[in-house]
């Protein structure tokens, strides 16, 4: 591996390693959050959101019954099916602007859908490629369900806040009430049945201390509405998981693509420069040996045991090729005498602890044996350390591995190296590649793939 302890290794996740502190994290404040919930621009933000969503939900929900109900009830005639279209490509707009309003206001970030796929140009084409989308049906649903949810979220949110900082406030505004003299002395907005007593030192400071709870809870209250919200816009406006899901198989096969061609590029290199070349060097020097067989017999026989040792060099080159190939052991033994007999070439003492039932399916299990030989090899190459372990475990339907030493550490992956190539191969097949390594160690490095049994 190219990558050198302090200037690669990781893998560029963003989170944290499990049973691991997070380093760098958020600045503390001195102010509990529940107490500066109501002040935090997020807060007002969503508040904003959900007074937003009711007149916008109103006009999309309208819009969307008027131009479905126009469009079925027509389907008796050729129109029905054009002004079913344009309903649903205005449900698409619509959706545009609320995935834009969920990022601006809800700093949501949800990916556009897939556009529409016209397999050839011209209006009926375009017609059937808006009926057939399940961007354009979602959109509708989100037209239908976002609208009692969203006059739900408007009468709650705005109730709370508007009776929260009302009752805060009191001690600001009571005495403009007008007042006037009854039997029972100064009453405010009474009559002789309905009294309001709230004049005096203690009922003020009640009902100020009622106004905090209701604006202390008020942004949590908000901030559970919106998450609804967000499950709507995210679900039935963001793409489909299906299409998600084909994107990553895409990437994940250009990856596994150009790992293939790497690897037989090295496999190439490998040959040509290692065993190649010592096996033409040993046909030029037994063809030496054979001419200066009939002159020179001692001569010929030296050549020809230098061309002995070409060979069983040669041989050990072409083994340890095959070993990086596929190693003969593993397919016969397992994970625990594969990793065992890696352990055992690396320059520190490797502790390994394998714990596994079962096995793998042969594409798992090797990807695991490559990804500890790489592991092993960086430690041995770069951390200077004088200890290391492997261990190898199975939680529920992922392999785990981990590879710990206690070398200098300051490894970091982040802009790119061998450490990365590795996170690519393992993400090709649902894995993680999680790294902890900080400066003047120890490093940790575990790696999580898919348990698929045999």
């Amino acid at each position: 591996m190219a990558t050198e302890y302090g200037q690669g290794y990781g893998h560029g996740l963003d989170f944290p390693e499990r049973g691991l502190p997070e380093q760098g994290g958020e600045r503390r404040h001195r102010l509990p959050a529940g107490l500066r919930a109501p002040f935090e621009a997020r807060s007002w933000r969503e508040f904003g959101y959900v007074l937003l969503s009711f007149p916008i939900s109103l006009v999309l929900f309208v819009y969307a019954i008027t131009m479905v109900s126009l469009g079925a009830g027509l389907l008796v005639t050729f129109l029905g099916i054009p002004v079913l279209a344009a309903g649903l490509v205005g449900c698409r707009g619509f959706g545009a602007l609320e995935r834009a309003r969920a990022r601006a206001l809800l700093k949501l970030e949800v990916a556009d859908p897939e556009p529409l796929r016209m397999r050839r140009r011209g209006f009926m084409a375009w017609m059937g490629a808006v009926l057939k989308s399940g961007t354009s049906w979602r959109a509708l649903l989100y037209a239908v369900l976002h609208f009692p949810w969203a006059v739900f979220s408007f009468v709650v949110a705005l109730n709370f806040w508007a009776y929260g900082w009302v009752l805060l406030t009191y001690p600001l505004w009571f005495w403009v009430f007008p007042a006037w003299v009854g039997q029972d002395g100064i009453q405010l907005y009474g009559d002789e049945t309905h009294h309001i007593y709230l004049d005096n030192p203690f009922e003020i400071t009640v009902t100020a201390l009622v106004g905090l709870l209701f604006t202390l809870a008020t942004p949590w209250i908000v901030r559970a509405l919106t998450t609804v919200d967000r499950l709507l816009v995210h679900g039935l406006l963001g793409p489909s998981r299906l299409a998600t899901r084909v994107v990553e198989l895409e990437s994940d096969r250009g990856v596994v693509v150009d790992t293939a061609a790497a690897d037989l590029r090295r496999i190439e290199r490998d040959l040509h420069d290692g065993a190649q070349a010592r096996l033409v060097n040993l046909a030029m020097g037994l063809g030496l040996a054979k001419e200066k067989l009939a002159e020179d017999p001692h001569a010929a026989a030296r050549m020809v045991d230098e061309a002995h040792g070409e060979v069983k060099t040669a041989l050990q080159e072409l083994r340890d090729l095959a070993r990086g190939i596929h190693p003969a052991v593993l397919t016969d033994r397992g994970l625990d005498a594969a990793l065992s007999a890696v352990a055992s070439r690396c320059t520190v003492p490797v502790e390994v602890q394998v714990d596994l039932e079962d096995r793998p399916v042969p594409a798992i299990e090797g990807i695991a044996y490559f990804t500890v030989s790489e592991l092993l090899q960086n430690i041995s190459k770069h951390s200077r350390a004088t200890w290391a372990a492997v261990d190898v475990w199975r939680v529920e339907n992922r392999l785990m591995l981990q590879v710990v030493d206690n070398g200098i550490g300051g490894a970091d992956v982040s802009g790119g190296s061998g450490l990365a190539g590795l996170a690519e191969r393992l993400d090709a097949v649902d894995g993680i590649l999680v790294v902890d390594s900080p400066v003047g160690g120890p490093t940790r490095v575990t790696a999580e793939l898919p348990w698929r049994t045999v």
